[in-house]
């Protein structure tokens, strides 16, 4: 039994329909596109207050996505003799960025294209950060194995260095760091909507003003005041891990990914509402992603063209704006969160 392979059961449930005004890809840009999205979780409420974000978009009609930069990274870790040959080499090895893509990469993927490196020496050693195009995959292996192959091209170039590791944790892969959240990693993806006052004290309950206020005393301050890093947001995890669930992806990835800031500001009476996601990472192609739940729900999706990955990580930002906007709303009144819980997952009126 230990070594056997069995599946276990969590509630999934298809929410939406959401509607984007524009899909903004780094190529091109889509218009008034309505889907439905899948979640998978054990937090039932979420299938409810994401799909009253959900109806949100359909009312305003205002709901787009932007996609700033999609790169997978990896960190190569060398120790060299001293700081000096540490910044030395750093400095050669940016400089061949394109001898690094076509006499290494290249022959290790298809698809994976070099785009750019970064460093950081502390004492005498020296972090090389490499960041990837994967194309449709989220790119965890394809990025480990081209990096293999150059820390070898550059131990054979630089032979005082010497090898430490693959990964190094300036990637930083699975864990919460300064440095994803500045420089990117997977993709970076902001969602927006504006929302007409009549839509938000009808369909939420609320005011423009009163959101605007909790998100400036939680979410800004409340962070701060507890240590939050270069992060500010109610639940992004949440809605992250509910799709990664539902699609396939690394779940783990919900670590950096749910690092991100919820912003908004009433704009000529209406709320403007956007939550800003450095680090979505997904594939539409890859490991799990044949799971045969996985792979009908990223059917239903229509994510199998050559912008599919993009596509996915603008609707795991639309889902996290639905869910965040909705958790934000039902804050500002007593009692509405607790009495959501205990009417949806207690049975209880």
């Amino acid at each position: 039994m230990k070594n056997q392979m069995f599946y276990t059961g969590i509630p999934t449930q298809v929410v939406g329909p959401l509607y984007f005004a524009e899909m903004r890809y780094l190529n091109k840009t889509e218009s008034s596109i309505e889907l439905d999205a899948p979640l998978t979780t054990y937090e039932t409420t979420l299938f409810h207050s994401v799909g009253r974000g959900a109806k949100i978009s359909r009312l305003a009609k205002t709901l787009t996505t932007t996609v700033l930069s999609d790169m997978m990274t990896r960190s190569i870790l060398f120790e060299a003799r001293s700081a000096h040959e540490a910044h030395q080499v750093l400095l050669d090895v940016q400089s061949k960025k394109d001898f690094f893509q076509e006499q290494v990469v290249s022959k290790q993927s298809n698809y994976a294209h070099l785009k750019q490196i970064d460093g950081k020496i502390v004492g005498n050693l020296l972090y090389i950060r490499l960041g990837y195009e994967t194309g449709n995959a989220s790119g965890h292996n394809m990025t480990t194995f081209a990096s293999d192959k150059i820390a070898e091209a550059i131990l054979a170039l630089y032979p005082t260095l010497q090898y430490v590791s693959v990964s190094g944790n300036f990637c930083t892969d699975k864990k919460v760091s300064s440095v994803n959240s500045i420089l990117g990693r997977g993709k970076h993806v902001i969602a927006e909507i504006l929302i007409p006052r009549d839509i938000v004290e009808k369909s939420l309950r609320t005011t423009p003003e009163k959101i605007v206020d909790l998100n400036i005393k939680k979410n800004l301050i409340g962070s701060i005041a507890s240590g939050g890093l270069l992060s500010a947001n109610a639940h992004y995890a949440n809605m992250l891990l509910a799709f990664y669930l539902a699609t396939g992806q690394d779940a783990a990835n919900i670590v950096e990914g749910s690092q991100g800031i919820t912003h908004c500001e009433v704009r000529n009476d209406d709320l403007y509402f956007s939550v800003s996601l450095p680090n979505i990472i997904v594939g539409s192609v890859g490991h799990g992603k044949d799971a045969l739940d996985a792979n009908k729900n990223l059917e239903s999706l229509d994510v199998k063209d050559a912008f599919g990955a993009q596509k996915l990580a603008q609707i795991a930002a639309a889902l996290v704006l639905c869910g965040e906007l909705s958790l934000m709303a039902a804050l500002t009144n007593t009692n509405e969160l607790t009495q959501s819980h205990k009417r949806i997952e207690r049975k209880q009126s």
